[in-house]
This record gives structure tokens, C-alpha cells and sequence, in this order.
């Protein structure tokens, strides 16, 4: 099984075994293209999407196609990156160009979560994020020119 986002503004999902079919599990209702999707490392079921020009990430469960079960929306301007822990499926690291790398724990879901556990600001628009999977304590992040290495 994969998935793929598209500027439709769908999460397909296909099985490899019979590629000429795919499952719509989520279109964006203002049908913007979605950017980017990255699967929970610990659950499978769950994903994270992101609209372009948008300020909130979608968790997606598999099992429920088209009902999203939690928006994270903290975000004051476009949201760039995302980076699931490799240690937990209950965590998500978010990253926008609001200059802030937000961490999310996502173990009441469904109810909505309203606020981030931790929160970093950068000196720029954060590009891109990524949670180390062999180092679980830390994360990077880019913008402008630099690389920051954090600890969480």
C-alpha cells in the first residue's frame, strides 16, 4: 500500500498489486492542492497532509476515509513541513513560515487539540523538517541558509 497527494486536492491510496484502481481517502473541501503527506512511523493508519498556501495539517486515519480526525491550526502563516516521531505515534512535528516548529501530541484524538506540547522559533521561514529516526531526541529544521539541529 502507498498514497499520494495531487493537486486535485486528494490523499489516494493504491495497492501495489492492482495499481489501476485507488481509493480516494480525503479531498481537500476548497479542492486546493495538497503538498505533502507523511505516514505516522509507529501506526499506520495514520497520516498528515497539508494544503498548498495552508496554515493547518490534516491527520488523516486510513480507517475512516474522508473525515479528518484532527486539524492542527496554531500556525499564523503557510505551513512547509511535517515529520511524524520515530518513536511514538502519538507525536508530529509541524514547521511553517511563521518561523515556528511546532510539536503536537495527538493522543486525544479525536477530540480536537487546540495547542502544540513545545514550541521553537527560528529566525526565518522554516522550509522543511525532519525528525531523526535513529536520534529520537532530536529534530531538524531549515530556513534561509542554515540548518538547525534541536533537541527535544
Amino acid at each position: 500500500m502507498f498514497a499520494s497527494v495531487g493537486a486535485d486536492g486528494s490523499v489516494r491510496m493504491f495497492d501495489l498489486r492492482h495499481l489501476e484502481h485507488s481509493t480516494i481517502i480525503y479531498e481537500d473541501p476548497q479542492h486546493h492542492p495538497l503538498l505533502r503527506l507523511c505516514w505516522n512511523k509507529q501506526d499506520p493508519n495514520y497520516l498528515a497532509t497539508m494544503a498548498m498556501d495552508g496554515m493547518e495539517v490534516v491527520i488523516l486515519d486510513v480507517r475512516v476515509p474522508c473525515t479528518p480526525v484532527a486539524r492542527l491550526n496554531n500556525h499564523r502563516a503557510c505551513v512547509n513541513g511535517i515529520a511524524w516521531a520515530p518513536h511514538s505515534s502519538c507525536h508530529i512535528c509541524t514547521a511553517a513560515d511563521d518561523h515556528q516548529a511546532l510539536i503536537w501530541d495527538i493522543q486525544q484524538m479525536p477530540r480536537a487539540i487546540e495547542d502544540p506540547i513545545l514550541a521553537y522559533t527560528a529566525e526565518g521561514e522554516i522550509n522543511n523538517v525532519q525528525w531523526a529516526s535513529t536520534q529520537p531526541d532530536w529534530i531538524a529544521i531549515c530556513y534561509n541558509n542554515c540548518l538547525e539541529i534541536l533537541r527535544v
